[in-house]
């Protein structure tokens, strides 16, 4: 009897342990194929390739400056131009030598301001002019003419009962500059120096047009 139950275990095969120890072993290696096969099928070629923005990292935008193509920049603004200024061929006449009452006609003529500046020598003649003679002026440039001596005497012309802007281009005319006191309109109802009165060119007369203040504050004319 001995003999025979031996001889039943040894026809068993391998005893339980063993065989719980390779099953092991085939779960572990089919779960690595497992994995495996589904990274291949999943295509992914670099296995330390950064996960997308799907896969759970937030999607951070390009800077501007990457996404420029390369070798293409933007186009720079084009350089602000000025127009050159139309002198309509208009230049300073040549004035030095002239007398100034001339020279101030001419200049009048051809749409020109003008300026006196009296000097201390004598005579009455241009010695120079600003801008200079032959400058590109626009029409309406003040040209100033210096002259060689003192501011001659002259009469004040007599503009009361005047429109004021025919007493004020009389004025002028004489060599005399209007200094408005109560505006531009109406009649002159005043002036100061009075008409017929001693003066020099480029002296002021001040004239009050439209109806006078009975008091402004301003010295009487001179009877």
């Amino acid at each position: 009897m001995t003999d025979g139950d031996t001889g039943a275990r040894d026809d068993a095969g391998p005893d339980r342990s063993t065989l719980l120890l390779r099953g092991g072993l085939a779960v572990v290696l089919l779960a690595a194929v497992g994995a495996t096969g589904g990274w291949l099928l999943a295509g992914e070629d670099d296995p330390s390739a950064p996960p997308t923005a799907a896969e759970g990292l937030p999607a951070t935008s390009t800077p501007a400056a990457t996404r420029s193509t390369p070798g293409r920049s933007a186009p720079a603004a084009a350089p602000r131009t000025t127009a050159p200024s139309r002198s309509a061929g208009l230049t300073v006449p040549p004035l030095v030598g002239e007398d100034f009452t001339d020279a101030r006609e001419e200049l009048r003529e051809k749409r020109l301001g003008w300026r006196l500046v009296f000097g201390r020598g004598t005579g009455t003649t241009v010695e120079r002019t600003s801008p200079e003679v032959g400058t590109e002026v626009q029409p309406g440039r003040t040209v100033t003419l210096y002259v060689s001596g003192p501011a001659p005497a002259a009469t004040v012309p007599d503009v009361v009962g005047d429109d004021c802007d025919d007493a004020a281009d009389e004025l002028v005319d004489e060599g005399f500059y209007p200094q408005y006191r109560t505006g531009k309109t109406g009649k002159v109802s005043r002036q100061d120096p009075a008409g017929d009165g001693a003066g020099r060119w480029n002296d002021q007369v001040s004239i009050w047009c439209g109806d006078a203040p009975e008091d402004d504050g301003s010295p009487s004319p001179t009877p």
